[in-house]
């Protein structure tokens, strides 16, 4: 959920009470297994021993980067994810922080009308997860998916960070999406507050069915809010709806 490419940002500045603090310590591109290796995990289990705070939750969101073609990212979806995902809820508690599992926020792909969500099978891994470790989820990939699938291909692109080229835009009309970076890329406004990430955290600005622009970080992050209300009723007296 990293700051100006997905929901994270509009969480924190939105959805809190002064009563709250959030921290987003999410980074671009990263997997289960990298984003450990690379020693972000241990600066946020760091975190997490900060003092004076009544209690600590962690929100944890992967999935599009453990998928197969990336290297020195990609996870095996039968193995080494779910046992990844485990692992974070069991440090997590460890550390006397109380985890909170996301499945993964859809891609918004078409095919002749229809959504191809591709996370389901990470989705599905995650719930395990958290009925064997007894932790809370959000179903965000589920109900991602529906809205997304509502909206249609057209209205569901307003959520990107910039809007399609001429090609792509013929595509989503047809109902069926192409390669985002088909046609001449569009150039950024100078002033623009809300980069998109790349893959490994360079911030640039470009259209993709992934990252989120802050229409679509502001729709989702307004979600993330609903479902942690109905999933984590302690909560409640914190979040804004």
């Amino acid at each position: 959920m990293q700051a100006g490419s997905g929901w994270g940002a509009s969480f924190c500045g939105t959805h809190l009470t002064s009563f709250a603090t959030c921290v987003n310590m999410a980074r671009g591109g990263r997997s289960t297994s990298s984003y450990r290796a690379e020693g972000s995990w241990q600066l946020a289990l760091g975190e997490m021993s900060t003092p004076g705070f009544t209690a600590t939750y962690v929100l944890i969101q992967f999935g599009h980067n453990d998928q197969p073609g990336k290297p020195g990212r990609s996870t095996d979806l039968a193995t080494e994810f779910p046992v990844n995902i485990a692992r974070y809820v069991t440090e997590t508690r460890a550390k006397g922080a109380i985890p909170i599992l996301i499945t993964p926020l859809t891609r918004r792909q078409f095919r002749a009308g229809k959504l191809d969500n591709d996370l389901v099978a990470w989705a599905d891994a995650i719930r395990k997860v958290a009925r064997e470790t007894n932790t809370p989820v959000l179903e965000l990939n589920a109900d991602s998916a529906a809205a997304v699938q509502a909206l249609g291909p057209v209205l569901a692109a307003r959520f990107a960070q910039l809007p399609p080229s001429r090609e792509v835009a013929a595509a989503l009309q047809s109902g069926t999406t192409i390669a985002a970076s088909t046609g001449v890329p569009q150039p950024a406004a100078a002033a623009d507050p809300q980069p998109v990430a790349e893959l490994l955290g360079d911030l640039k600005l470009a259209f993709d069915y992934t990252h989120l622009g802050r229409e679509g970080a502001d729709f989702f992050a307004a979600m993330v809010t609903r479902e942690l209300i109905a999933a984590v009723p302690a909560l409640r007296r914190y979040l804004i709806p």
